[in-house]
């Protein structure tokens, strides 16, 4: 049988992943980043505490869990070069990667790798999590307007250009004029910041699709509920998701809350 460690980070996500597999007959054992986790969430799992000062220590626990691949989920605190708990391990990672210079993408990679060469191979959950995803063209009893529809022509038509650069997954559209690209605060401060921008007319959309570059199981778009009440706050009319390819955090409670306040979700390809 596969033993898989799940490295997990901050949020729902990670937990959500694991016991999709785990009733998949798939053996998990999630490797909770200190401080970074609810210790009563994973009670009734196998779970280890690790800290990412210590690469060593993460690879002997691999090795004492007889762990074949790994799962890296969640967003976790970048440690710092400055600090003086690293192990010897970690250090030379450090050395050969320069984590210091990249980005949080750049970092995700650059432990793969590391992990890759030492014998534990990244596991592509996403082919064994499909009910997970945005996998029906319309997922809530609202279906997107004649003008939402034109609103979403506009932004595929942008996200061409804009989907190859390394910067952001979603973009918001009213009245066919496209009112702001997302860029690090993500698509929730997206919908808060273009607010201000709308015009009479339209609710305007949002859409959110993969980088055409983007890495496939470490960098996943994704939207839980509060995306959902940001929506309904800022008074758009709905999103739309890239087809099998976008994350919904638990994705029953998100679409009965989009049911319950007249929203829409709508899968989509991309150009």
């Amino acid at each position: 049988m596969i033993k898989i460690a799940l490295i997990a980070g901050e949020g729902d996500l990670p937990l959500l992943v694991g016991k999709s597999l785990i009733q998949k007959n798939y053996d998990i054992t999630f490797f909770v980043v200190n401080d970074n986790y609810n210790k009563n969430i994973y009670k009734n799992y196998k779970y280890v505490k690790i800290k990412l000062t210590s690469l060593k220590a993460i690879i002997n626990n691999f090795k004492l869990y007889q762990i074949n691949k790994i799962i890296m989920i969640g967003r976790v605190q970048r440690p710092s070069i400055k600090d003086l708990k690293f192990d010897i391990e970690t250090v030379k990672f450090i050395k050969n990667y320069f984590l210091e210079n990249k980005g949080d993408d750049k970092l995700l990679t650059s432990i793969q790798t590391y992990f890759s060469k030492k014998g534990f191979q990244l596991f592509d959950w996403t082919k064994h999590c499909h009910e997970l995803f945005s996998n029906e063209v319309y997922l809530t009893n609202k279906k997107p307007s004649k003008k939402a529809i034109l609103n979403k022509q506009k932004g595929l038509k942008t996200f061409k250009s804009f989907g190859k650069s390394d910067v952001g997954q979603s973009i918001a559209i009213q009245n066919e004029i496209i009112l702001g690209l997302e860029a690090s605060e993500g698509t929730d401060e997206l919908i808060k910041r273009c607010y201000k921008y709308k015009k009479k007319g339209d609710q305007g959309v949002i859409i959110k699709l993969s980088k055409y570059k983007q890495n496939k199981i470490l960098d996943i778009p994704a939207i839980g509920i509060n995306t959902m009440k940001f929506l309904k706050k800022y008074k758009f009319e709905g999103i739309f998701l890239e087809l099998n390819k976008c994350l919904i955090i638990n994705k029953e409670k998100v679409i009965k809350y989009a049911n319950q306040n007249n929203l829409f979700i709508t899968s989509i390809k991309k150009n």
